[in-house]
C-alpha cells in the first residue's frame, strides 16, 4: 500500500547550557499508509511531541525531512498544512468564543468554500453530538465538550492525514473512550493516522503498527504480533523495555 506519510532521517537538535548538543529527534524514519493507525510509544521525553511538531511544521528540523500527502515538509509547508490535521492535549480553545465560531474561523482559515464548510460544520455537529453547546462559550464548557470542539477543528478542512499527540492526557476514562473510538474510525475513513503515546493500553488497542522511540531514536517498527515474535515477549510493556535494553537505550 503506498505511503501517504513518508519521514526521511527527520533529525531535531537543540543546544543546552548544561547538556550541549541535545538530539530531541535522530535520524527518525517510519511511513504510514491511508487507514492505517501508526503508534509513536514511547515515555515522557522520548521525542514524540518533537517529531509531530516537525511533521506538522510547527517547528523546522534540523536535518532530514519529510513528505505529506506528497509535500515537503521544509519546501511546502504550507500545502502541508492543508493536508494535516493536528490535536494535541495541550490545544486550547478560544475562551470567548463559541464551537460555531471556532470551527467557521478555523475553516476560513483553511479556505474552505462557504457551502462546503457550512456543510462540514452540520456533519462534525451531528457526528460529535455537539448541537446543545455550539453558541455556549468556550470558558463554559465542559472537558469533554471542548475535546469535541477540538476534534471538530481538527476535522473541519477533511485533511487526509491526522497527527494525535497523547491526546488522552487529562481526559476522563468516558471522554477518553469517545476518542479513542473516534480515531477506531479514522480507519475506516482512510484517513492516515499517526498516533503518539506512553500509554501501553493505547497503543495495543488502536495501532496496525508501532515505534518503539526513546532518547530521540526509534529502535524498532512492527505490528505488536512482530514486535512479540521478535523478542519473545508477550506484553507491550515488557516488549519496550526489552527492545531498548538491548539496542543500549537501558542502563542497567
Amino acid at each position: 500500500m503506498a505511503s501517504i506519510v513518508e519521514v526521511k532521517q527527520l533529525t531535531k537538535i537543540y543546544r543546552d547550557k548544561e547538556r550541549g548538543e541535545v538530539r530531541a529527534a535522530d535520524e527518525v524514519s517510519f511511513n504510514c499508509a491511508r487507514g492505517e493507525i501508526f503508534g509513536i510509544l514511547g515515555p515522557n521525553g522520548a521525542g514524540k511531541t518533537t517529531t509531530l511538531r516537525m511533521l506538522s511544521t510547527v517547528i523546522r528540523p534540523t536535518t532530514g525531512t519529510a513528505l505529506i500527502n506528497e509535500y515537503d515538509i521544509v519546501e511546502q509547508p504550507q500545502q502541508v498544512r492543508a493536508s494535516i490535521g493536528f490535536l494535541s492535549s495541550t490545544t486550547g480553545l478560544f475562551p470567548r468564543m463559541t464551537p460555531l465560531e471556532i470551527l467557521n474561523y478555523f475553516g476560513r482559515l483553511h479556505h474552505v468554500p462557504a457551502q462546503k464548510l457550512k456543510q462540514q460544520v452540520e456533519k462534525l455537529v451531528s457526528i460529535f453530538e455537539m448541537d446543545q453547546f455550539m453558541n455556549v462559550r468556550s470558558d463554559r464548557l465542559s472537558t469533554g465538550m471542548k475535546q469535541k470542539v477540538s476534534i471538530g477543528r481538527t476535522l473541519i478542512h477533511d485533511p487526509p492525514v491526522l497527527f494525535f499527540d497523547e491526546p488522552t492526557v487529562g481526559l476522563d476514562i468516558l471522554v477518553a473512550s469517545t476518542m479513542m473510538k473516534f480515531i477506531q474510525n479514522c480507519r475506516r475513513e482512510k484517513r492516515a493516522v499517526i498516533f503518539s503515546t506512553h500509554t501501553m493500553s493505547e497503543a495495543e488497542k488502536l495501532c496496525d503498527r508501532l515505534a518503539i522511540i526513546h532518547q530521540g531514536r526509534i529502535h524498532a517498527i512492527g505490528s505488536l504480533k512482530e514486535l512479540q515474535a521478535r523478542t519473545g515477549k508477550r506484553f507491550l510493556e515488557d516488549i519496550f523495555i526489552d527492545l531498548i535494553r538491548n539496542d543500549g537505550g537501558i542502563n542497567e
